[in-house]
């Protein structure tokens, strides 16, 4: 998930650590890996903290408040999120979900306007419930159970929708949706 409108994020406030670590190229739209379920990862490894930590230095850099392992091009069911906001002085609280299940979503809704760093430059308002409880396992391989709310809860739901294969234009009218797939598309064959 695109971080609003902010023009950076303060890199030495205390994540000094993922300097070290490896900026993922992220697949944009048309890419059908995209529409690709992402399946459960079995053992919280090195390899699979590793990759988490990547994601991390990702999504910092794009810069962005989710990323789904897929949009890196790795099909597998891990989650990234930090939405501390750095310029209003928040420190970093990055979240690592290894195969997050959404249990329960509340009964009152939140409009947000959320883009995607699959799709760049596209925004779209969105209704989703402004409430969840998530089950998941975290970079140690605990099992945790989150409740959120407010962007935290926007941002679970729109990850966990990539995980799923499903993108912020299928909340589009199916014309619009063609459109923007267009647009994308041919972008990717002048890039070529």
């Amino acid at each position: 998930m695109l971080r609003g409108h902010r023009v950076a994020i303060d890199r030495q406030s205390g994540l000094s650590y993922f300097s070290t670590m490896a900026k993922l190229p992220i697949v944009i739209l048309p890419d059908p890996i995209l529409r690709k379920p992402s399946t459960p990862i079995e053992q919280v490894d090195a390899e699979v903290r590793q990759l988490a930590d990547d994601m991390l230095e990702t999504m910092y850099a794009a810069p962005g408040v989710g990323l789904a392992a897929v949009q890196v091009g790795v099909p597998r069911r891990l989650v990234v999120i930090d939405v501390a906001d750095a310029e209003d002085g928040e420190k970093p609280n990055p979240l690592v979900l290894i195969n997050p299940k959404i249990v329960d979503l509340g009964s009152h809704t939140r409009l947000h306007e959320e883009g995607c760093l699959s799709i760049p430059d596209f925004r779209v308002e969105i209704e989703r419930p402004a409430t969840l409880t998530l089950e998941y396992i975290d970079r140690e391989g605990e099992a945790r159970v989150l409740h959120a709310d407010g962007l935290l809860a926007t941002a679970i739901q729109h990850e966990v929708d990539h995980l799923d294969g499903k993108l912020i234009i299928d909340f589009l009218s199916s014309l619009r949706r063609d459109m923007v797939v267009r647009r994308f598309k041919k972008q990717a064959r002048a890039a070529s």
